[in-house]
């Protein structure tokens, strides 16, 4: 594994140069967030059950100095970072939940909780807005402004941990909020500038019960079978995308779940479905829901079929913010060099940090964390290595935003 890590952040341009001061506090920052990064992903904890991880984060904070630790809930941690100048309010946002997921990278600082681990990077994202915060506070007499640094609980677990955050008032008159996540398949430490307006995509679903009549194989005749009616609406709903959705929006209609009998000769009496939906766009969200449920509705009746359906509305898309794109891209060329910065296309997968969204203009973008397995897989391995990229950009991004006009 490469050292990258200990290469010192570049200076910072006016109006707040650094002085070498500073830039012996960045390395320090990344080789401690190295050392935050393996306690942390030893130590995972699953969604609304971090417990031990927020003591240990309000902790750290605490210890930078300048940062008053507010706990708006259980299990979540806001550093309030006033600086010595007046100016505007920017907040940076980190989650720090594990899954559920039995750990396979071969680790030496591998999970010591048996089918817990940070299997989507969460441990990397709390360790970099750790090692931001240690940086902002030595810089805390000359910051034009004030920073939040938002260490948020629950985002693997719709409804998320985002929403009771904003709930409690805590971010009350912040300006913009930044997030970040890290993401394989780019070289270790780059920055995905993800595009203004949609930037991922929303996350429904629904779990569908068929309720049919049981019979004997050879007599069905006497049944209603939901085999058969489960399988006339995984058909029909293939139709929402290919025919009901504009081409060129993004959409996504996948059946993950199919369970119905135990015999070949025997009709059960029920099925259950289960599926996950995807858009970009309230409009055509509204259209995958209207469709999916008439479909549900009038393919289950024409069969005789009585059903239960369940359908999910998750998080929203992100929706990023244009200005604040500009700005993130700006920064991160200027703090890890143009080489290292890519503009990124949408991201499928959800987020609740859209959610921000309530609050002020948001922007999200990635941190490549090297090769290997996509988050989520046993065997994601995210590289140290991008912890001081991660650093740096973060940096530069509150600092930038809180020098803009």
């Amino acid at each position: 594994m490469k050292k990258s890590f200990l290469i010192p952040l570049l200076l910072f341009c006016c109006p707040l140069a650094a002085t070498a001061v500073e830039q012996q506090e960045v390395q320090d920052s990344v080789r401690e967030a190295v050392e935050w990064r393996h306690h942390l992903h030893q130590n995972p904890e699953l969604s609304f059950q971090e417990y031990k991880t927020s003591s240990y984060v309000a902790e750290l904070l605490s210890s930078f100095g300048s940062i008053e630790v507010l706990r708006p809930t259980e299990t979540s941690v806001v550093g309030i970072l006033r600086g010595g100048k007046p100016g505007k309010t920017v907040a940076f946002r980190a989650d720090m939940d594990a899954l559920p997921v039995q750990e396979q990278t071969g680790f030496s600082f591998a999970s010591k909780t048996p089918g817990v681990s940070h299997a989507c990077g969460h441990d990397m994202h709390t360790a970099m807005l750790l090692g931001t915060a240690r940086v902002l506070a030595s810089m805390q007499k000359e910051l034009p402004g004030t920073v939040y640094f938002i260490f948020q609980p629950g985002e693997e677990k719709s409804p998320g941990g985002a929403l009771p955050i904003i709930k409690s008032g805590v971010l009350k008159g912040v300006d913009a909020i930044f997030g970040a996540h890290v993401m394989p398949h780019a070289p270790t430490g780059s920055i995905g500038i993800l595009p203004a307006g949609p930037a991922s995509s929303s996350s429904d679903g629904f779990f569908l019960t068929i309720q049919g009549k049981g019979s004997h194989g050879s007599m069905p005749q006497l049944g209603v079978d939901p085999i058969v009616t489960g399988a006339e609406v995984v058909m029909a709903l293939q139709t929402v995308v290919s025919r009901s959705v504009t081409p060129g929006d993004m959409a996504v209609v996948t059946i993950g779940k199919f369970q119905s009998g135990n015999a070949p000769n025997v009709i059960p009496d029920k099925a259950e479905l289960g599926a996950s939906i995807r858009s970009v766009t309230p409009e055509t969200r509204k259209l995958l829901e209207e469709r999916t449920r008439s479909i549900i509705d009038h393919v289950c009746k024409a069969n005789g079929a009585r059903y239960k359906l369940d359908y999910e509305l998750g998080y929203p898309a992100i929706e990023n913010n244009s200005a604040l794109r500009e700005l993130a891209k700006k920064a991160a060329i200027q703090a890890v060099g143009e080489k290292n910065v890519f503009d990124a296309p949408r991201i499928p997968a959800s987020e609740d940090f859209s959610y921000y969204g309530q609050v002020a203009p948001i922007y999200f973008m990635t941190i490549s964390s090297g090769d290997g397995p996509a988050n989520h897989n046993p065997g994601f391995k995210a590289d140290d290595a991008a912890i001081s990229n991660g650093i740096k950009t973060e940096v530069r991004i509150i600092l930038d935003y809180l020098n803009s006009k």
